[in-house]
């Protein structure tokens, strides 16, 4: 069996994992990228993103973590960042694949219905309405992507949504029990964070949280994430900060004290050594024309793969 450290991390399949841009969000087919796999997705996870499949023609096998299950169309799965997916399937399969930023994620989950830090793979019938709305919104998706209109922004986060929450409703709130003791503690670790990372916690507060000891949540934010609890901590208030120079015009020293950094000075190192720039001189090369007056988050822009 190979081990989770060796299985590797791509940005999509076959192409080495890179940063993100901020509210990056992605749409091909699975047979897009045939020679790359000729129909075997080795197992591989995806550092900062999570995916939609939805496999409108043929089947095959679909592996989750420790799980495998025999699929054919209509068949869809949620797959979260770091969860160790890939599938085998025939020359007539194929699928529309989704691929959501974390932080684009993170935006979206209070509108949606399904959880988003779990895994989810669905299987139906064709006649159902409800997988028929699937596939038409899919096809919408891939369509409104195709066209790059700086108009299809809001549409496919829109979409995207429908798309969750329709999952949901298909299969219920909660996704699939395939993650190991690690894995699980790691996923409720990136829960806790995304509550508690403006109060500048220390780890043992968290390990305190998740009634777990310092070796065991280490190593599940080592597993899960790459890193330790600590610089997962700072990796999402670093996350945070760039959404909101990005998205709003807010000033910079009060996104720091919005992401836990009273001292605008220490906001600002923390910033400069974690991107190589000042956050007033990164918000310049990023701030989208949309942030409006008031200063509030607007939906995060798109950005195709070049």
């Amino acid at each position: 069996m190979v081990a989770r450290n060796d299985i590797p991390s791509f940005f999509v399949y076959g192409e080495p994992a890179r940063e993100l841009d901020v509210g990056f969000l992605h749409v091909e087919t699975v047979m897009d990228r045939k020679s790359e796999h000729f129909g075997h997705v080795a197992p591989h996870q995806h550092p900062l993103m999570g995916q939609i499949t939805y496999w409108f023609e043929g089947g095959g096998t679909y592996r989750i973590e420790e799980e495998t299950w025999n699929f054919s169309a209509p068949a869809i799965s949620f797959v979260p960042s770091r969860v160790v997916h890939g599938f085998d399937v025939g020359e007539q399969s194929d699928a529309i694949v989704v691929s959501v930023s974390d932080d684009l994620l993170r935006a979206m989950a209070p509108q949606v219905d399904l959880s988003l830090d779990v895994p989810m793979l669905l299987k139906g019938e064709s006649a159902d309405p409800t997988w028929t709305r699937l596939g038409l919104l899919l096809t919408m998706i891939a369509d409104e992507y195709r066209a790059d209109a700086s108009a299809s922004e809001k549409v496919l986060v829109s979409l995207v949504s429908v798309v969750l929450s329709l999952m949901a409703r298909l299969g219920g709130a909660g996704g699939l029990d395939t993650a190991s003791p690690t894995v699980a503690l790691g996923i409720a670790l990136r829960r806790a964070i995304d509550q508690h990372y403006k109060k500048d916690w220390p780890v043992g507060r968290y390990v305190d949280l998740l009634a777990t000891t310092p070796h065991l949540l280490d190593k599940a934010a080592r597993e899960v994430f790459g890193h330790t609890v600590k610089e997962t901590l700072l990796d999402r208030r670093l996350l945070e900060a760039k959404r909101l120079l990005k998205f709003t015009i807010r000033p910079v020293e009060d996104i720091g004290r919005e992401v836990g950094f009273e001292d605008p000075a220490y906001f600002s190192r923390f910033f400069r050594k974690r991107t190589g720039e000042a956050p007033a001189a990164w918000r310049r090369r990023h701030l989208q024309p949309e942030a409006g007056p008031s200063g509030d988050l607007r939906v995060a822009a798109l950005q195709p793969v070049t």
